[in-house]
């Protein structure tokens, strides 16, 4: 039983349902039944005993069985709902929407708890380059690809999201500025050591990032801003860039 997933989506909680469904079942049935016992020979309370348990065990199990299971698999089709309704559908990360929803929830804590974190935002370097050769279907599978790289160099508690696009956006709850620098540098790296094959060509990608990060309460715009400023920088210096800020403090530059 300790084994066993008791969350709404989990078998353990049919099972102590039917448990104890079933046991109520039959405290109840005794319980109706005790005021008839004064009036009765020892056989038949015997005989009523036995049939008051009998009776729940054989009837009520089927039914909270049931009951049980409709109701997990009503909470794994709402599970699978809103995981839909807050992923994209093509990269598999979050939504714009759930990302912003999540960090906003998060830097709301923080104005609590001061506990800094960053934000990055990476754009695809000359992702237009890759549909007007190849096509749009091809580009989407770049797309899914750089998706793939951001999650597996990043923690399991960082958040990915597309924001749109080519672009997309990385939260690092936590996140101290040196950390959050080599967590860009890391994805930039990863991404630049990739081979995105179409039509039996091997393409070289590459992505620029923009950082922003804080110690301090901050608006999810004002961090956005920020980082979106110095992703526009690192284009601007060339591409295949990571460039850093703080806010509230001064700007990092890595090549």
């Amino acid at each position: 039983m300790l084994g066993l997933d008791f969350s709404p989506r989990g078998w353990g909680r049919v099972i102590l349902w039917v448990w104890l469904g079933t046991g109520l079942a039959i405290v109840a049935t005794l319980a109706m039944d005790t005021y008839n016992f004064g009036t009765f020979t020892h056989a038949q309370v015997i005989r009523a005993i036995i049939t008051d348990i009998v009776l729940p065990l054989v009837i009520a199990p089927p039914i909270l069985f049931f009951l049980s299971y409709k109701l997990r698999e009503l909470a794994i089709a709402h599970h699978k709902l809103a995981i839909a309704a807050s992923t994209d559908s093509l990269t598999e990360v979050l939504n714009r929407g759930a990302f912003t929803t999540l960090v906003d929830a998060y830097l709301n804590d923080v104005r609590l708890h001061q506990q800094g974190g960053a934000l990055l935002v990476v754009d695809v370097d000359n992702f237009k380059r890759i549909n007007d050769s190849f096509g749009h279907d091809r580009g989407d599978e770049a797309l899914r690809l750089i998706a793939a790289t951001i999650r597996g160099a990043l923690r399991s508690v960082d958040l990915v999201g597309r924001l749109g696009g080519e672009e997309f956006g990385i939260f690092l709850p936590g996140s101290t500025p040196s950390r959050a620098e080599l967590a860009a540098e890391r994805i930039r790296t990863a991404i630049s050591a990739t081979r995105f094959v179409a039509d039996g060509v091997s393409n070289e990608l590459s992505v620029s990032v923009g950082g922003a990060t804080f110690e301090r309460g901050v608006p999810f715009t004002e961090l956005y801003r920020a980082a979106d400023q110095r992703l526009y920088a690192a284009k601007q210096s060339g591409r295949n860039r990571v460039f850093v800020t703080s806010i509230g403090g001064v700007a990092q530059a890595a090549a």
